[in-house]
């Protein structure tokens, strides 16, 4: 994958579904911008092109998908995501903003390879895309994310199962010692335990 050209800072926020990822998203980009930075919150995949709501509309169905389906929906991911870094990213970034994205191409990698489609083809059909400068990886385990999927009052989607979660998290640790931007956040500690954690690496990635 590239690397960020731009002055501008892109941080990505990966984890298993039910791992908190808003709640800190929203309490970094306040924090951020009582910094004073100029902050894009985003999140993959879009509702803004058709492709995105196609496959938004895939995983809401919650249906069990072959192989070659899985596949599909992995290139859909991919041209979704072609759209979101062309229209909403690089032009944040290239304006100095920090851009906080809810989902990467990372999620691809780990749901994706998860379900059974190879890890590497997943890889080499994102290189074209520009790499996150930072990934922060809430880490929580399958059987709590499980359990608050089920309090939710939305269907679960097709990867909101507890095996599946479990099969996900596996890839994310593989992914660590391929990609060394990833840094895992404890997130089974209080909200702010966590938020002053992230807090933290931001201070020491802008420093870098």
């Amino acid at each position: 994958m590239k690397k960020n050209p731009y002055k501008g800072i892109f941080i990505a926020f990966e984890g298993l579904d039910g791992s908190g990822q808003t709640t800190q998203i929203n309490l970094l980009k306040n924090y951020l911008i009582k910094q004073g930075f100029k902050v894009v919150l985003t999140k993959e995949p879009t509702e803004d092109n058709e492709i995105g709501r196609w496959v938004n509309k895939t995983l809401r169905q919650n249906k069990q998908l072959n192989l070659t389906e899985l596949k599909e929906l992995q290139n859909g991911f991919s041209e979704d995501r072609n759209w979101h870094q062309k229209n909403i990213i690089e032009p944040a970034l290239e304006k100095e903003k920090t851009v906080i994205t809810d989902r990467s191409q990372f999620s691809s990698f780990a749901f994706g390879a998860a379900s059974g489609v190879d890890l590497d083809y997943l890889i080499h059909t994102n290189e074209k895309f520009i790499e996150p400068d930072l990934v922060i990886l809430l880490k929580v385990s399958p059987k709590t994310c499980f359990e608050r999927i089920q309090k939710r009052s939305t269907k679960q989607t097709l990867f909101e199962k507890e095996k599946q979660l479990e099969k996900v998290w596996q890839v994310y640790k593989k992914l660590t010692k391929k990609f060394k931007n990833i840094v895992i956040v404890d997130g089974e500690r209080t909200i702010e335990e966590i938020h002053e954690n992230i807090k933290k690496l931001i201070k020491e990635k802008l420093r870098a």
